[in-house]
């Protein structure tokens, strides 16, 4: 069983992280949103599609900054620790010109005590 150290640890990173991923956004920096991602990383965006590596995430984001989309804000994001380095983030999303769910972003701790995202899985609804 997880010790509550154990768990603050991982919430604090994924906090950390999750926090450092908006401002990159919200400032209109996409290297800033890239490097909250494992390299290998997989995006599954609904209804746009699959977006699998950095490059690709970075092609998606990119556009999207491009495109004037900015203020991204998550609405009751709730954490669930999985194990000693993982955790899984949800919530709703909202910024200017769209909103929707994040069904489950897959954090995982790294040698340095960072978080980075494996796993992105989000829809953007009308």
């Amino acid at each position: 069983m997880l010790s509550e150290e154990q768990k603050a640890v991982v919430i604090n990173a994924v906090k950390k992280a999750s926090q450092e991923w908006q401002t990159a956004f919200n400032s209109g920096d996409v290297e800033g949103c890239v490097a909250q991602y494992e390299p290998n990383a997989v995006m599954n965006v609904n209804p746009f599609g699959q977006f699998a590596g950095t490059e690709r995430i970075r092609a998606f984001w990119q556009k999207l900054i491009d495109d004037g989309f900015s203020g991204v804000e998550y609405i009751d994001p709730e954490i669930e620790v999985i194990n000693e380095s993982r955790a899984e983030l949800k919530a709703g999303w909202k910024m200017n010109k769209a909103h929707g769910v994040i069904h489950r972003e897959l954090w995982v701790l790294q040698q340095d005590g960072s978080a980075k995202l494996r796993e992105d899985n989000f829809e953007a609804l009308a």
